[in-house]
């Protein structure tokens, strides 16, 4: 075909995947390198197990990931018609064969034949029967020769095949009259024109009978590349109770898209030593010479160093639209918007790995009131530091200018007047007081970012704390 069609046709029956994800990325960039389209199907034939909520999951991951799709959604379940007529006309030239052969009855035979030693292939018992539709109860099979030409040269693993005595003649169509999966994949493939089938390596053993089904309808099948799977460390296979393996987990947790595609783009293909890539560089640099063969091995802290990379990268407002819903959801309130956050915010870029740890850094900027920690509180909020406290609070609240610059001036007068205080004794009882805990960005621009109104009451609590707690001790 002159142009390149790809597509992502996922089972909407749970969450989106991590190695599906990669999967729709591979072929929206694959597409885009190529001028080509991406066509979004969506496989729910399995009813049981199909769910609206998980289509739209799909749906809602794939955006938020900027994966944009040319043509669909397009539901398989809406073409089942067009499956059958299929399966009409490979019976009509007898490509295909109805076989009435039960379940108990292939078991028993296939038993036989493993005893005995051999390897179990449908052995052709219906094959000739030429049986109508009044056979009773049947499963209708695919007529494939012994020397049929099941190979092809996969874009990833090489020259690839199996020999079509391994395969034998497989059901395409249910006792219940439904399609199979191999059939309605090879109709809709073909319906839509796909150039190129990328997708797991778990499907690499379907590839064979799709082939046969392809020749039995007179079609040349499309160029197949199968990328290696994602495992977890050690190379054990990713497991959904024990690895964060969904695109919603990761949004969740706090990460970036632009980080988490950089991150699944480099899970099994390569750009010579470059790490970083923009979508529009993904766009034009893949390709599937460059996929490897081998599992991808997910590594998580590689994952959180570029997701701070693209932190400290984002705009000043991109990152607080970014930022505001997890520190709403941390304080669980309406989160004014005020200079003194996007300073913070801009100042946590580089002590922040994800949203969540930005928001739960920058909580005590917008609480009225912070719980302090009591360790911290008794390492550094002790009795002999109120003179400092109290002298530093008197040289605050005199500022007429409350800015970084001001306030280092009045812990400096501060330390000068408390001539063997060093600025660590002195910013840290200040910090534990405003924050609640031992760790901010610098203490003049993090009481700069919070406002003299939050500073000196914080600080005037915490005095009033030590005091409290000094007259009436404790065992």
């Amino acid at each position: 075909m002159s142009e390149i069609r790809t597509r992502f046709a996922p089972s909407p029956t749970g969450f989106l995947h991590l190695g599906s994800a990669r999967t729709a990325l591979f072929n929206w960039a694959y597409a885009r390198r190529h001028a080509g389209k991406l066509i979004l199907r969506i496989e729910d034939t399995d009813r049981l197990r199909s769910r609206r909520e998980s289509e739209e999951a799909i749906y809602d991951g794939l955006k938020w990931l900027g994966i944009d799709w040319d043509e669909g959604p397009f539901l398989q379940s809406e073409r089942a018609g067009r499956h059958a007529e299929v399966i009409a006309s490979l019976l009509e030239t007898r490509r295909a064969y109805r076989c009435r052969c039960s379940q108990e009855e292939l078991e028993e035979r296939k038993q036989r034949t493993i005893a005995a030693g051999g390897k179990w292939t449908y052995d052709g018992r219906c094959r000739d029967l030429d049986l109508g539709e009044d056979c009773g109860p049947h499963t209708v099979r695919l007529r494939v020769e012994a020397d049929a030409d099941l190979s092809w040269n996969d874009g990833v693993f090489g020259p690839s095949g199996q020999d079509a005595r391994e395969i034998g003649d497989m059901i395409i169509r249910r006792s219940d009259g439904n399609a199979l999966f191999n059939v309605a994949v090879v109709v809709d493939d073909l319906d839509m024109e796909i150039s190129h089938v990328i997708r797991g390596a778990d499907h690499h053993p379907n590839t064979p009978f799709q082939i046969a089904i392809y020749r039995a309808l007179n079609a040349e099948p499309p160029q197949f590349a199968h990328v290696p799977l994602i495992v977890g460390g050690g190379g054990k296979k990713l497991s959904k109770r024990r690895d964060p393996v969904s695109i919603q987990h990761f949004r969740a947790a706090g990460y970036l898209p632009q980080a988490v595609c950089n991150w699944l783009i480099r899970l099994g293909w390569s750009h010579g030593d470059q790490e970083l890539f923009s979508a529009e560089e993904i766009a034009s640099l893949f390709d599937l010479d460059a996929v490897n063969r081998s599992s991808a091995q997910a590594d998580l802290g590689k994952f959180q160093w570029l997701n701070q990379h693209y932190l400290k990268q984002l705009p000043g407002d991109q990152l607080l639209r970014c930022v505001l819903p997890f520190l709403e959801s941390e304080v669980d309130a309406k989160v004014e918007i005020t200079p003194g956050l996007e300073r913070l915010l801009d100042l946590l870029r580089e002590r922040s790995k994800t949203l969540v740890e930005m928001a739960q850094q920058a909580r005590f900027l917008v609480v009225d009131a912070v719980e302090i920690d009591e360790r911290a509180a008794r390492k550094h909020l002790k009795p002999a530091i109120v003179p400092a406290l109290s002298s530093l609070l008197t040289a605050l609240d005199d500022l007429d200018d409350w800015s970084e610059s001001g306030i280092e001036a009045a812990f400096g007068s501060v330390l000068t007047a408390h001539g063997d205080l060093k600025i660590g004794k002195l910013a840290q009882p200040v910090r534990v007081a405003i924050t609640g805990g031992t760790v901010s960005p610098g203490i003049f621009e993090t009481l700069a970012a919070l406002g003299p109104e939050k500073t000196l009451r914080r600080i005037r609590d915490a005095i009033a704390c030590i005091e409290s707690t000094a007259e009436s001790p404790t065992d």
